[in-house]
């Protein structure tokens, strides 16, 4: 992906940490390839939505079948106890989903029969066969074989889930670094997160941000969220001197997964008419710094600080019934955009609750006349 995000160093820094992520309690327990492929059948084993496709390949599928036919160990699997008595997949995701596949008889990845590779790495018995190939015996040993399950649940705060966050965060073994909103959107599932993904694909969104599909790593709705996370009651009343973004966001996330129909509806009324309104008098520069050293030559890339500024004072201009901005828009904008103190809370400790007020409230009065309430 082509970088459209114009950086902010302390907040590509974040880090926070807090007493309470660490009260849980966890245990083992050795469950059975048939107990879990029931359980997913059923509801009650969740796939972690950022893992919405199966990545192995049939050899490294293979491979793992052959070793349960041999009787190999077979690494420990990382689930999450949910409110609702779920377990969700932490860590593990593409071997329960391997024996599932295989089981059923069609390979995920292209939707064809299940059958192991002929290669001489695969045991000469089971080589080239379907899962309904194998005779009874070795059918029940791979549904009997049992992988040792380490399960996590949070203690404290009875509400939230902080914990799990940080336990996704460190022990997920898939391949690369998961960024925030990759672990909010497994950790924090609900009709917010739904809502998010609902609302990355407005065609007047996508330009603003300056990418034309979603971005695979989840950026875009992370974005989106701290609009909403920034612009709330909590924001405004906040009294710390500065807030971490990665856990206000994952609190704010996690407290308001599951709004009622009614709030929902005000949060997508919301996003829609601030993204229209200021692509209609901005265009897709809407959020956009200047350069003041190369006379005040427009920087081509999506910036967070002038994004939650600008997005937040037209949601409140809008609600106290504001319909237009002056004659000449973009001279307003980059009027704001050459102001000294605004440029500082753009660009400096950026999550100073402060500098984040000051952004918001300076961006609402040179824009459109108002004081931000």
């Amino acid at each position: 992906m082509k970088d459209v995000i114009q950086h902010i160093p302390d907040e590509d820094d974040d880090f926070y940490s807090d007493d309470d992520l660490f009260y849980i309690s966890s245990w083992g327990a050795d469950l059975s390839f048939r107990e879990l492929i029931d359980r997913y059948k059923d509801g009650e084993l969740i796939k972690p939505e950022l893992q919405r496709k199966y990545v192995w390949d049939k050899t490294a599928a293979s491979r793992f079948i052959d070793s349960l036919l041999l009787g190999l160990p077979v690494p420990s699997i990382f689930l999450a106890k949910t409110s609702n008595e779920k377990l969700l997949i932490i860590d593990g995701y593409q071997r329960i989903m391997t024996i599932y596949d295989y089981v059923r008889g069609i390979f995920s990845t292209d939707e064809k029969v299940f059958k192991l590779t002929r290669s001489p790495r695969i045991n000469a018995r089971w080589r080239g066969k379907a899962f309904g190939e194998l005779d009874d015996t070795e059918q029940r040993k791979i549904k009997n074989t049992t992988i040792h399950a380490i399960i996590f649940v949070q203690d404290k705060p009875a509400a939230g889930n902080t914990s799990l966050f940080q336990i996704f965060e460190r022990i997920n073994t898939s391949g690369r670094t998961l960024l925030p909103q990759e672990i909010r959107n497994c950790v924090s599932q609900g009709a917010l997160n739904n809502l998010l993904f609902e609302l990355n694909l407005l065609p007047n969104w996508r330009s603003l941000y300056g990418l034309s599909t979603e971005d695979a790593r989840m950026r875009d709705l992370e974005f989106i969220l701290r609009f909403f996370a920034l612009s709330s009651d909590t924001m405004k009343a906040e009294t710390r001197e500065s807030i971490s973004l990665k856990c206000f966001l994952n609190v704010y996330m996690n407290e308001h997964r599951d709004p009622s129909e009614d709030e929902l509806a005000n949060y997508r009324i919301r996003f829609i008419k601030a993204v229209d309104f200021l692509h209609t008098f901005f265009g897709s520069s809407a959020f956009h710094n200047i350069s003041l050293t190369y006379h005040d030559r427009l920087v081509e890339k999506f910036n967070p600080t002038i994004f939650d500024s600008i997005m937040i004072a037209t949601d409140f201009a809008l609600s106290q019934g504001i319909s237009s901005l002056p004659e000449n828009p973009e001279a307003a904008r980059r009027q704001l955009l050459r102001d000294e103190e605004y440029r500082a809370a753009i660009t400096r400790q950026t999550m100073r609750v402060n500098s984040i007020r000051t952004r918001i409230g300076k961006a609402t009065r040179m824009l459109f006349g108002l004081d931000y309430e």
